[in-house]
């Protein structure tokens, strides 16, 4: 089971976004059962709230669910349970690498693949998703997060036929 951590600053617009694009993307390549994922925040502003209203008009628009959305703040446990946390932007990633170095000193293979999720779709040409939270532009924020989670499904799909290769 490969466990995949979507992290922003408070979980109630770009995270959740990846979140559930990334569910409905599983699913439809075949990964449902052998791929899990979340979201969280690196802030706690938002905990106990579900997605902001222009994402939660996104999701509908393209059919997704919300259910099951509500902020959380990313917790020291994460960091032992998800294979992948893939940040929405630099700050955001700053902060998870300082968290892991707290609990895994300077080694870098311990504990999970912190990245960015754009680093999966270098084709957007930007390395953070844009934050529609202060400026409202959630089609554009939809756009980089799927060209993201595309990207990365494509490297999930790369590493388990690589890894069922070698077995």
């Amino acid at each position: 089971m490969v466990r995949v951590l979507f992290v922003c600053s408070g979980n109630i617009c770009r995270s959740p976004l990846a979140e559930a694009l990334f569910r409905r993307r599983i699913e439809e390549v075949g990964l449902a059962g052998k791929v899990r994922c979340d979201s969280a925040g690196t802030g706690a502003w938002h905990v106990g709230e579900p997605p902001c209203p222009g994402t939660l008009a996104t999701l509908r628009r393209l059919g997704l669910s919300a259910d099951g959305l509500i902020a959380r703040q990313i917790t020291d446990d994460d960091f032992h349970t998800f294979d992948y946390i893939l940040a929405m932007d630099r700050e955001n990633l700053a902060l998870l690498e300082r968290r892991r170095r707290k609990r895994f000193g300077d080694d870098p293979a311990a504990g999970p693949v912190i990245e960015l999720l754009l680093r999966y779709a270098p084709e957007v040409g930007a390395l953070d998703v844009n934050d529609p939270y202060y400026n409202g532009l959630h089609d554009l924020t939809y756009r980089q997060v799927a060209a993201g989670v595309d990207g990365f499904v494509a490297h999930l799909l790369g590493e388990m036929g690589r890894l069922a290769h070698e077995a």
